[in-house]
C-alpha cells in the first residue's frame, strides 16, 4: 500500500481507502477516508471530498475521457452501523461488486447495477468478518479480497458484459477497508 495508507501517530485511523483507477492504470495516490462520509466526483467546486478531476492522467483514450465526463456528482460512500453504503449521485449507473453482496458459496461474484439516485449497502462488516476463515494458514498469508469492493461508473463488468474484467473498465474505483 501507498505511503498516504499508513498513519501517524495521533491521527484518528482510516476506515478505508480509495484507489482511483483507468483501466489498467491506477491514477493518483491512495486516498485515506476518515470521515464518515466521503463524496467521490469529477470536476464540480462545490462539497468536499475526492475530484477525481484534479487527478494528472495520461490516458488519452476516447472511452476513458468521455466515461470521466459522465462521472459528474459520482457517489457518496457513507460508513453506517450496519456496514457502507453507496449512493450513486450521477446521472449515469454505476456497477459494483463486493463478497458481502452476494452468496458466500458462490463461485463468481455478480456485479450488482445501481441506477442514479439509488444506494445499495456495498458492505457488511459482519458479513465480511464471517466470511473469514481466520484457521486457514493461507488467508492469514495474504490480504483478503473481502474487505475491498470495486465500483466502476457507466460500464459494467463480469459475466453478463463485453468486458470480463474491471481492468477492461474506463473508470473505477477500488475501495479497501479498514479490517482493524
Amino acid at each position: 500500500l501507498d505511503s498516504q495508507v499508513l498513519q501517524e501517530p495521533g491521527d484518528r485511523s482510516h476506515w478505508c481507502v480509495v484507489a482511483y483507477w483507468e483501466e489498467k492504470t491506477r491514477v493518483g495516490r491512495l486516498y485515506s477516508v476518515q470521515e464518515p462520509s466521503l463524496d467521490i466526483f469529477y470536476d464540480l467546486p462545490q462539497g468536499n471530498g475526492f475530484c477525481l478531476g484534479q487527478l494528472n492522467s495520461d490516458n488519452k483514450s476516447q472511452l476513458v475521457q468521455k466515461v470521466r465526463s459522465k462521472i459528474g456528482y459520482g457517489i457518496q460512500l457513507t460508513k453506517e452501523v450496519d456496514g457502507v453504503w453507496v449512493y450513486n449521485r450521477s446521472s449515469y449507473p454505476i456497477f459494483i461488486k463486493s463478497a458481502t453482496l452476494d452468496n458466500p458459496d458462490s463461485r463468481t461474484l455478480l456485479v450488482h447495477k445501481v441506477f442514479p439516485g439509488f444506494s445499495i449497502k456495498a458492505f457488511d462488516y459482519e458479513k465480511a468478518y464471517s466470511l473469514q476463515r481466520p484457521n486457514d494458514h493461507e488467508f492469514m498469508q495474504q490480504p483478503w479480497t473481502g474487505f475491498t469492493v470495486q465500483i466502476s461508473f457507466v460500464k459494467g463488468w463480469g459475466q453478463c458484459y463485453t468486458r470480463q474484467f474491471i481492468s477492461s473498465c474506463p473508470c473505477w474505483l477500488e475501495v479497501i477497508f479498514n479490517n482493524q
